[in-house]
């Protein structure tokens, strides 16, 4: 249950003053639905009405606070002229100008004859100084309320400034006082507030620098989530390590079968990531391990290779891939190996139906099979294996934990192996992926040769595809990709089916076309094609992220090169390169290009090690977009910024191995504090997981 101290903040929002039915859905588009999510809505700035010159000395273009006098209402004739009401002070007039205003109100707001003290953005227009629509219009008693600064926030169509800080602040008089959790020592170092007092410091800020992501309230703030996502992991974590598994060891006959079949020697650390492999798969509890290998490392291999331990222990193995080209690629490299050692492979996937798929169940469920390879498909209610002990998942990100479960429940205490191509920065592994150990392939296999990576402004287009033209004579493959699939409205970006047009102008049915609207069987026969070199160039959306491995394919160009992130960037350039043909990566971009645009393409051209790339799109993106898209699984956080606040990552890693070493249980004053902590940030579920033992 909940912590009853917690009650208010997980109130509905329209608990607060004000907001109706009418406004509720505009504010949880903003920010969420409870009141909570008001207090992590932070300012993005802040207005500073403390300046307040005389009118004649009220500079334009700044914010300002000015006491005048009222001298006349200027009702305007026509509605698309404004209303105008003249001011003064000693030293000249201004005027307040209103567009679409009712009289009655600006006659009560400001009485002719009284003073009154006005805010706003000043504006020199043929030689008079106005302020259209005054942010703030009270009498003198009131002067002090308004010198102020003032939290500017981010806001959405329908809600203006006012009323949404107006809404926050109702929202902070909600805050309780909560016990303190984090451990006091600590604490008292760093000189930060306690949790209320951060809360408010961050929504009444006294300087444009107290809103930066810097500041003392920000960091306790960011370290309290951390420590909530570090503690969260570590108790399922545990939690994992209690539940019973099984051991497996093998005789090493069959893999050593299939290291004769292999054309060449493992690297350094693929044999590394082996020995952990094998160390878990022989301890008595499960294994959670995730292999992160850029593209081309030899993930693939490795994973067959602890496949065979299961088989070798007279078990079964299945590989999990997100498509079904993956799928396809992943049984078309293993079937000929295992086939080596006598090891008998299977494909399944979503396309197979009647007879086919009724027979690959059945050989299944008799124990005929004992590597299944395949999509979702894997783990269908109908789908039951005689005994899988090893289940591999390939580009985790791309599924969630459940389906992860769901596979790992089609056998007895299952060991699980993640795979990912997309390299994750250090303090992404620790905050998404805490929950498992890690292995790393940092080598390239030998052979895999450098690609000469350029990037050119696209008014060079002509230039580019004349140099296309003179590879595929050469017989080289190309792929070309586009960020979308059709010309809008809004964006002048180089659509993939404009692209095409054009080029198959030039180059004719040697160019085709995929993208992620095509139905899967289509999308597989082109791709096929371009395998088989019936076609020569493939322009895609960036459904050729993932997995494609075209030996022949020597050039990548990608246009708007700019709009993609490094990651992304890096998953297509390893594309090409796997022959033994040097390779060329094009990066058309449109100019003038951002500072992180410039800095990314830089990046691009300097290295092509996977790690560099992803701590650098990290620092240059932040934490949410890292892996492309905002990928199921990962951690959103409301407060922390894993670019800045990075540095206490370890510290919250730290704390959580010691509270739980010491208090388990979380029964201690400190420990309940956590538990209010952990639901605070809804890490809630690690809760419940300790509860249920």
């Amino acid at each position: 249950m909940r912590p009853h101290c917690l009650f208010p903040l997980f109130a509905p929002i329209t608990s607060l003053p004000g907001i109706g039915p009418r406004l509720a859905p505009l504010y949880e588009r903003l920010a969420g639905g409870r009141v909570v999510d008001l207090l992590w809505h932070l300012p993005s700035g802040v207005v500073d009405r403390r300046f307040s010159p005389s009118v004649a000395d009220a500079p334009s273009g700044k914010v300002a606070t000015l006491t005048v006098r009222v001298d006349a209402h200027l009702p305007s004739d026509s509605p698309k002229r404004p209303y105008r009401v003249r001011c003064a002070d000693d030293t000249g007039f201004l005027h307040l100008v209103y567009f679409h205003a009712r009289e009655e109100w600006l006659r009560r707001a400001l009485p002719v004859g009284e003073v009154r003290v006005v805010s706003g953005l000043v504006e020199r227009f043929g030689g008079e100084i106005q302020i259209t629509h005054p942010d703030h219009v009270v009498p003198l008693a009131e002067r002090d309320s308004v010198l102020t600064v003032e939290a500017v926030y981010p806001l959405t169509a329908g809600l203006a400034a006012k009323p949404v800080g107006k809404t926050v602040r109702a929202a902070l008089d909600k805050a309780p006082d909560l016990p303190e959790w984090q451990d006091s020592a600590w604490h008292a170092r760093q000189h930060w507030p306690g949790w209320k007092e951060a809360v408010a410091a961050l929504h009444h800020p006294d300087a444009a620098e107290a809103v930066g992501a810097d500041t003392p309230a920000r960091r306790r703030l960011a370290f309290d989530e951390l420590l909530a996502n570090q503690l969260a992991l570590a108790m399922v974590r545990t939690h994992m390590r209690r539940r019973e598994g099984r051991a497996l060891t093998g005789t090493g006959a069959l893999r050593d079968a299939v290291l004769a079949a292999l054309p060449f020697a493992l690297t350094g650390a693929q044999t590394r990531a082996l020995a952990e492999i094998d160390s878990d798969l022989a301890a008595p509890i499960r294994m959670l391990r995730l292999l992160q290998g850029d593209v081309g490392s030899g993930k693939t291999v490795v994973a067959l290779l602890a496949m065979l331990t299961a088989i070798e222990a007279g078990a079964q193995a299945a590989l999990m891939a997100p498509t079904e080209i993956l799928a396809r690629q992943h049984h078309a490299t293993i079937a000929p190996l295992a086939a080596a050692a006598g090891v008998r492979t299977a494909l399944l996937t979503g396309r197979d139906k009647g007879k086919g798929r009724e027979a690959i169940l059945e050989k299944l469920a008799g124990g005929g099979i004992d590597i299944l390879i395949g999509t979702h498909a894997l783990f269908q209610e109908d789908v039951a294996y005689r005994d899988l002990a090893v289940a591999v998942i390939d580009e985790q990100h791309r599924f969630g934990v459940h389906q992860r479960l769901e596979l790992a429940s089609k056998g007895r205490a299952v060991d699980m192996l993640v795979m990912t191509a997309t390299p994750i920065p250090r303090t992404l592994l620790l905050t998404a992926y805490g929950d498992m150990d890690s292995s790393r392939l940092d080598e390239k296999p030998p052979g895999r040769r450098p690609i000469a990576t350029r990037a050119l402004p696209v008014g060079r287009l002509d230039e580019v595809v004349a140099a296309v033209a003179r590879a595929v004579q050469g017989g080289a493959r190309v792929y070309w990709v586009c960020p979308l699939v059709e010309e809008s409205e809004t964006t002048d970006l180089a659509a993939a089916e404009d692209r095409h047009r054009h080029l198959a102008e030039i180059f004719g049915d040697r160019a085709g076309l995929v993208h992620g609207r095509m139905k899967g069987a289509a999308r597989d026969t082109v791709m096929a094609a371009f395998a088989q070199g019936a076609i020569d160039i493939l322009v895609a959306t960036t459904v050729i992220e993932v997995g494609v491995d075209v030996p022949e394919a020597t050039v990548m160009v990608v246009e708007h090169a700019e709009r993609f992130g490094l990651a992304q960037l890096h998953q297509l350039r390893g594309r090409v390169g796997r022959g033994e043909r040097p390779s060329t990566c094009l990066l058309l971009y449109d100019p003038p290009l951002s500072e992180t645009a410039k800095a990314r393409l830089e990046v691009m051209r300097a290295t092509e090690d996977g790690f560099i790339i992803a701590e650098e799109d990290l620092r240059l993106r932040g934490g949410g977009e890292i892996l492309g898209t905002r990928q199921s699984g990962m951690p959103e956080f409301a407060v922390a910024d894993l670019a800045i606040h990075g540095d206490l990552l370890a510290a919250a890693r730290d704390d959580a191995r010691l509270v739980l070493e010491r208090d388990p249980h979380l029964a201690s004053a400190r420990g309940e504090a956590l538990r209010v902590l952990l639901y605070l940030f809804e890490r809630d579920a690690a809760v419940k997981t300790l509860r249920s033992g």
